[in-house]
This record gives structure tokens, sequence and C-alpha cells, in this order.
């Protein structure tokens, strides 16, 4: 029982979650690139190298937001508030070996460009979008989708350095998707990060005109997301990527129509199916095409 609490905190600490979609994201930017892929242990080495970046800043961002997090219903259970881990300097020394060790893994297992993406995603979320954006203005989760981005751009770059076309929209794909991911979530808590002082677009605009922000976001990087298929991705995913779009597209309109916190919260799980069949649509593709 005790193990299990003490595994639910770490998943808790290291988001991963995140980790693992931001390690999608990789897998989904190496898949859509043109040329040979890396062997199959490079390529589990590279997908460990950015879910270990991913859980260094997710590690950061609790570590350092501690004091927001206890003002919010959502996060004041978390170990840091709670009390369940003690923060201080050996989590410090924790994350920033988690981090070096993922950029160096990066580097031997691809090369330098992989390990600087790798590098700048994880430093986009855990210093510009946590330490910088996020209690100063309603662009924090606009700059910090450029983590995705980067992890686009590492697993891209494992196979070529010169990044071209398909996971360059990609990498803008993931750019556009962030915002009204999160925007959608926080929709539905708007109450919780007004209190705690944070603006978010919802807490800035309100929720009505936040929605057609979300609506815009969302029909934008649904029609960008099917331009990899004329840049050489095949029809698994072109089908894979159209239903994501379909899907994400109309629950946002729905937002529009009722923004509601009911329909905020389907949005928001709406994005993730989105993204989830639009990154494993790629990776199928790349696969099963026999082009890998």
């Amino acid at each position: 029982m005790a193990m299990a609490a003490t595994v639910r905190d770490l998943v808790s600490v290291f988001k991963l979650r995140i980790g693992f979609a931001i390690t999608l994201s990789a897998l989904g930017g190496l898949a859509v690139t043109e040329g040979a892929l890396p062997d199959g242990t490079a390529i589990a080495a590279l997908a460990l190298a950015v879910f270990l970046a991913s859980a260094s800043a997710g590690a950061f961002n609790q570590l350092v937001e501690r004091d927001l997090d206890a003002r919010m219903p959502r996060t004041r259970n978390r170990p840091f508030v709670a009390g369940r881990l003690r923060a201080g300097a050996g989590w410090l020394v924790t994350i920033l070996a988690l981090l070096a060790a993922a950029v160096l893994l990066a580097a031997g297992v691809a090369n330098g460009w992989a390990a600087l993406y790798v590098f700048l995603g994880a430093v986009t979320y855990g210093v510009v979008y946590t330490v910088w954006l996020k209690r100063r203005t309603w662009l924090n989760i606009v700059v910090g989708g450029l983590s995705g981005s980067f992890a686009v751009l590492a697993g891209a770059a494992a196979v070529d350095p010169a990044i071209g076309a398909a996971p360059l929209l990609l990498a803008i794909v993931l750019f556009l998707w962030t915002p009204p991911h999160f925007w959608s979530l926080s929709m539905a808590l708007r109450e919780d990060y007004a209190e705690a002082g944070v603006p978010m677009l919802p807490v800035v605009v309100g929720n009505r005109l936040c929605a057609k922000v979300v609506f815009a976001h969302t029909l934008a990087l649904s029609i960008l997301a099917l331009l990899p298929a004329l840049a050489g991705m095949g029809r698994i995913y072109l089908f894979a990527t159209l239903a994501g779009g379909i899907w994400f597209t109309l629950e946002s309109w729905w937002l529009v129509m009722r923004p509601t916190r009911r329909q905020a919260m389907r949005n928001f799980f709406a994005s993730l199916g989105q993204l989830l069949l639009l990154l494993l649509g790629a990776i199928a593709d790349r696969w099963l095409s026999g082009t890998g």
C-alpha cells in the first residue's frame, strides 16, 4: 500500500503522463522525417532521453510552484504541498542530473542537434513557462507550447538534422495544439486560477471569448495537421489526423455554443484524443508502410 502511494506521488511529481505525450511527440517527429531510421536501440534510447528531460521539467515545475499549488483545490494535494515529499536542494540536484543525463544520452545515440532540442524543450517548460511567464501573462501557455515542438524536432534531428517540411509542420501543429488544450482545462477551472492569481486566458477575457479563440486555434491546427500528407505521409496518417481534427473541431465549436465547465472538459479530452490519433497515425504510417 505504501509502495503504491509512493509510485503515485512520483508519477505526479515527474508528470509522467505529460512525459508520455512529449515522448510520443518525439517519435512522431522521427516518423515523419524522410531518411533511414536509427536502429531500434537508438530509437528507444532517444525516447528515454526525451522522457527523462520531460520528467526533470515536470519535477522542477512542481518544486517551484508548490506555493501556487497550495492555493488551488486541484493541486493542493500534490506531494510537495501535502508534505509527503520534502522540497530541498536534493530535489534540485536530482532534477539537474536527470536533465544532464537526458541531454548526454540524446547526443550519444543521435547527435548534437537532437540533444539541443531535448534541452530546449525542458528549459522552455521548466524555466520559460514556469518561472518567467505563468504568473505574469496569458501568453504563458502559448510560449510554453514550444516544449512539445522541440520534442518533435529532437525526433526529426535523429534522422536528419536538416529539418524538412513535414517535421517542421508537425512542430508547428504541436505549438498550436497546446494552447487550446490547456485553455479548455483552464476554462473548466477558471475560478481556481482566478483565485490563485494566475492570468490564464479565460481569467483575463472570460470563457465566452476564450472559447472563440480555442475554436480558431483548433481549426487552424486541424487544417495544418493535414499538410504533412502532401509532404510524403500516407493514408494511415491522413485518416487518423482527419478523424482527430474533426473530433476536436466539433467539440470546440460546441464549446463556442455553450462555454460550460462540462463542455470545456469534453474539449480537453477531445484535444488529447486528437493528439494521440495524430501521433500514432504518423508512427503507424511510417512503420506499416515499409519505409522504416
